[in-house]
C-alpha cells in the first residue's frame, strides 16, 4: 500500500470580470512534485465550514492574487491603487487564524506574505512605486519563472538553513510589500532596497512566506523546489 500523501488547501485565485475562481497550475503542480495532493479551496466564510475545512488538510497555501485590504491594518486605500476581494480576504483571514492555532504548516506566496503579515499585526507598502521607490524590479514580465533581482538570504534562519546560500535569484510580481513587519514574525530574506521578502514564524511547525513566486520558478529553480519540499516535509512529520 502507497503511503498517505499529505493534503494542502491551496487559496482560490479569484476573476473579478469573469464572477469565477480560478488557478494557476504551477501551484498546484509544485505542491504535487513535493510529494502532496493539493486541493483548491471554495469561499467558504462559516466557521463551521471552515473548521471542517481545514479539517481535511493537513497544510494550507496562500496564493498571489488581489491586494489584501488596508482595512486589515488599519488604513484607508490608495485611491485607484489598490483592487481588493473582499471575500477572499474574509475567507483567508479565518482560515489563517483555524490554521494558527492547529500549527499547521502555512506557506504563503507573494499576497500570501502580505496577508500573513497584515493578519499578524504588521502593515504593508499599498503601492511600492509610490511609496518605496528604487532601482529594484518588484514587477517582472514575462516570461516569469526567471529572475530578475536577486536577496540577501540572511544568517541563522531556516531559508539560509535549507538553502546554504548568501543571495539567490528571484521572479518577481508584486506592487504590494511588507512594510512593518509583525512582532511574531522573523526575516528570512530582504531585497537590496530593503523590501521584506521572505518570513518565518519561529516556535512552529512550519510558518513560511515569500514575497516572489515558486509556483513560476520550480521546473527550472533548485530553491523553488526546496521550498515546496521543506512545506511537504512538514506535513509528512505530523
Amino acid at each position: 500500500m502507497d503511503p498517505r500523501k499529505p493534503i494542502v488547501g491551496v487559496m482560490p485565485l479569484w476573476d473579478e470580470e469573469k464572477d469565477s475562481l480560478w488557478m494557476l497550475p504551477g501551484y498546484l503542480d509544485g505542491i504535487a512534485e513535493a510529494g502532496a495532493i493539493p486541493i483548491i479551496l471554495p469561499f467558504a466564510t462559516g466557521e463551521a465550514e471552515l473548521k471542517q475545512l481545514m479539517s481535511m488538510c493537513d497544510g494550507l497555501l496562500f496564493t498571489g492574487g488581489q491586494d489584501v485590504s488596508p482595512s486589515l491594518y488599519r488604513e484607508e486605500p490608495l485611491s485607484g491603487l489598490v483592487h481588493c476581494c473582499n471575500k477572499r480576504d474574509t475567507m483567508e483571514v479565518a482560515a489563517l487564524r483555524i490554521a494558527v492555532e492547529a500549527d499547521k504548516p502555512i506557506l504563503g506566496i507573494c499576497r500570501g506574505i502580505q496577508l500573513i503579515n497584515a493578519c499578524l499585526g504588521g502593515t504593508l507598502y499599498q503601492d511600492i512605486p509610490s511609496q518605496h521607490p528604487s532601482d529594484t524590479n518588484h514587477h517582472g514580465t514575462m516570461p516569469y519563472d526567471r529572475p530578475v533581482h536577486e536577496v540577501a538570504v540572511l544568517p541563522n534562519t531556516p531559508l539560509y538553513e535549507l538553502l546554504q546560500k548568501k543571495r539567490i535569484g528571484v521572479n518577481s510580481y508584486h506592487h504590494q510589500a511588507i512594510k512593518d513587519l509583525a512582532t511574531s514574525l522573523r526575516t528570512m530574506a530582504v531585497s537590496d532596497d530593503g523590501i521584506i521578502e521572505a518570513v518565518y514564524m519561529p516556535g512552529r511547525r512550519f510558518l513560511w512566506a515569500v514575497q516572489w513566486h515558486p509556483e513560476f520558478s520550480y521546473k527550472v529553480d533548485e530553491p523553488s523546489r526546496k521550498i515546496f519540499r521543506s512545506f511537504v516535509e512538514a506535513m509528512e512529520e505530523q
